[in-house]
């Protein structure tokens, strides 16, 4: 799956999950306009990976940083060919969430997303591009105590359906992507860095017995991203090791849980 040639764009791009996006993508061929808050590991990332990276330190939630955006990755090539939007605001008191805390977590999480996409619409036109929204499987179920984030993912899913419609006649592609419990900088948080008690923790939700590699991500979203997915579009794709496949019985029929107790 090659990308030689192309220029992207992919927001929140140096933290766990976004730079194994950002370095899979360059790793294809393609020259990739990362963008994210954290300079320093911005700085750090482009180091690491080389000239077909441009960092571009950027608050997603101005749309002067959403122009610059598209102004730098023509500069590269005067062209545009895919956007991810993988930028993500974690924060969420659920319901105790103040106005203006929903107003940031769906700023960041959704609409600056919306409006990048918007932007670089014209560009992408131009060479049938590709977009690739970044949902969640906390996007699709019920979860007490949370409100703001899975909202928002939900939200990006049927935003994606819509911008698929919308700009299909213009042969542009929208899908996204719904990681389940992934090795993150969120999830590794919440693991005290400790990789091995998050598989375990996973495992009894995820039938491939672990948690998600970044790469796991990132692989699926070179995938949408290539001609190899020149069909598909308006689709989510769950990487999340069958996570989603399962209902409340967690994969057990009824007599199962019978038989062995609950």
């Amino acid at each position: 799956m090659t990308l030689e040639g192309k220029v992207a764009i992919v927001t929140g791009g140096v933290a766990v999950i976004g730079s194994a996006i950002v370095r899979t993508l360059i790793e294809a061929g393609a020259q990739v306009v990362v963008a994210d808050i954290d300079e320093p590991r911005g700085r750090a990332l482009h180091a690491a990976l080389g000239p077909r990276l441009t960092f571009v330190h950027a608050d997603i939630g101005d749309d002067t940083a959403l122009d610059q955006l598209v102004d730098v990755a023509l500069e590269l090539a005067g062209r545009i060919d895919i956007v991810v939007n993988n930028a993500v605001f974690y924060g969420d008191r659920g319901a105790e969430a103040t106005r203006a805390e929903w107003l940031h977590a769906l700023d960041i999480n959704l609409v600056s997303g919306a409006l990048l996409v918007h932007k670089a619409s014209a560009h992408l036109a131009r060479t049938a591009g590709a977009v690739v929204n970044m949902g969640s499987v906390g996007g699709k179920f019920g979860t007490a105590g949370r409100a703001l984030y899975p909202a928002a993912k939900a939200a990006i899913l049927q935003l994606t359906r819509n911008q698929a419609a919308t700009l299909a006649p213009q042969g542009v592609r929208v899908n996204s992507v719904s990681p389940g419990w992934t090795w993150s900088d969120a999830l590794s948080r919440m693991a005290g860095g400790n990789r091995a008690y998050a598989d375990a923790m996973a495992a009894p939700l995820h039938p491939l017995g672990r948690a998600g590699d970044a790469d796991d991500v990132a692989q699926v979203v070179l995938f949408l991203c290539s001609d190899a997915a020149r069909f598909v579009t308006g689709a989510d794709i769950p990487v999340d090791g069958g996570f989603s496949m399962l209902g409340p019985d967690q994969g057990r029929s009824a007599r199962d849980w019978f038989e062995r107790g609950a």
